[in-house]
């Protein structure tokens, strides 16, 4: 079998020299360029209803990929980006997550950044992505690129919180084959792991996500639900889903010392996640109050500038005041 699907490739690759493909839906003709600025110039010239359109290299006798030549002037126009993408010019930031009974660091969260010489804003960066269906192989990427920093940064035994798109997950028993690959290739302990739903969409299919969460269980993977109280991630879903970690939105953080709906829901959260087993985290502190309330409530963890902003490489200490 091959080792990944169409979904996980990149669906798009600029060749400087290269070739340009046309067609009516009948034949194609292809215009050979040197540079991608020739490329767009011509394709200012041919947008017209009905025409489909593709890249090559110079010898290429048709394109590896087809669409609409609107869709192609959109790949043009985000070259960028699908550059930083196709080279891998990203590395992942670690955010600490302490405990807060003791202060002392529990493990990071690893979020997704492109080097410097990229330089694009991580939010930029996973909208383009979404819209030119590339974001199932950003995700994985993204995935790798937070082993690899576990691997160089952390200590055994302190847990990495890794973010993954559900809905770029088609067969949790295929795609995720890559992943669990890296992490024995890096003799990564896979009890150190803690993979995080990602999604500010609603996710319609909870049996479909159900599937990938086993998957990740099954080979001794734990789980995170992130954002609980926002989106889809409401504190009903605790009992279907079963995770073993929540992160309560932040949007419920801010100030709770000083707001008793937020606390309210705090509370009912907590009382939820611990009847099912399931560890809670506060995300999103970034003054003390939050963590002395979250603290004295009985949150047993807790992420947010107050203790740390993400970088590079963890911290050499964290001084919880």
């Amino acid at each position: 079998m091959a080792e990944s699907c169409i979904e996980c490739r990149i669906p798009v690759r600029f060749y400087e020299p290269g070739r340009l493909f046309i067609s009516n839906e009948e034949n194609w003709s292809f215009f050979d360029f040197q540079t991608i600025k020739e490329a767009e110039e011509k394709l200012e010239l041919m947008q017209a209803k009905g025409l489909m359109g593709g890249i090559g290299r110079p010898e290429d006798q048709a394109p590896v990929r087809t669409a609409p030549l609107r869709d192609v002037v959109e790949w043009f126009s985000h070259q960028e980006v699908i550059r930083v993408i196709e080279k891998g010019q990203f590395v992942s930031f670690l955010q600490p997550i302490v405990e807060t009974a003791s202060g002392s660091v529990y493990g990071y969260e690893s979020l997704l950044r492109t080097n410097e010489e990229a330089a694009i804003p991580p939010g930029r960066l996973f909208d383009t992505a979404q819209k030119l269906g590339m974001h199932s192989y950003l995700d994985k990427q993204a995935r790798e690129s937070a082993i690899v920093a576990r691997k160089e940064h952390i200590q055994d035994g302190q847990k990495s919180f890794i973010n993954f798109l559900p809905s770029t997950i088609y067969n949790p028993e295929f795609c995720l084959r890559h992943t669990f690959n890296i992490i024995e290739k890096y003799n990564v302990n896979p009890d150190d792991l803690v993979f995080e739903v990602v999604e500010t969409e609603k996710i319609e299919d909870v049996d479909h996500l159900k599937k990938v969460l086993n998957v990740y269980k099954r080979e001794g993977i734990k789980v995170a639900l992130d954002d609980v109280g926002a989106g889809f991630s409401t504190i009903e879903m605790l009992e279907q889903l079963k995770p073993d970690y929540i992160k309560i939105d932040r949007s419920y953080v801010s100030y709770c010392d000083q707001d008793e709906e937020k606390q309210a829901f705090i509370n009912r959260a907590l009382h939820t996640a611990s009847n099912l087993g399931i560890k809670t985290l506060a995300e999103g502190i970034e003054r003390k109050e939050e963590y002395d309330y979250c603290r004295e409530a009985g949150i047993p963890l807790a992420q947010g500038y107050f203790f740390g902003k993400p970088s590079a490489k963890p911290a050499a200490a964290i001084q919880v005041i």
